[in-house]
């Protein structure tokens, strides 16, 4: 293998190398985007079921009125 090739071959590495750190970094801020949308969704969840509690005390407050 010449130098010319040795130098190809290492600097074809090296760009492979970054595309995957690249890669990696998309994937983590992924990976955050997806964590914080669980967390809205967990809380959201949470939301819906103390407004439905709150209507089922409503209307059992309703049905012991008549």
């Amino acid at each position: 293998m010449t130098d010319q090739e040795l130098k190809q071959l290492v600097e074809s590495n090296a760009r492979t190398a970054q595309a995957i750190l690249d890669a990696m970094v998309e994937d983590r801020q992924e990976r955050q985007q997806l964590r914080e949308g669980m967390v809205r969704l967990e809380n959201l969840a949470e939301r819906l079921t103390n407004i439905q509690e709150g209507v089922v005390n409503l209307l059992a407050s309703l049905d012991n009125d008549y």
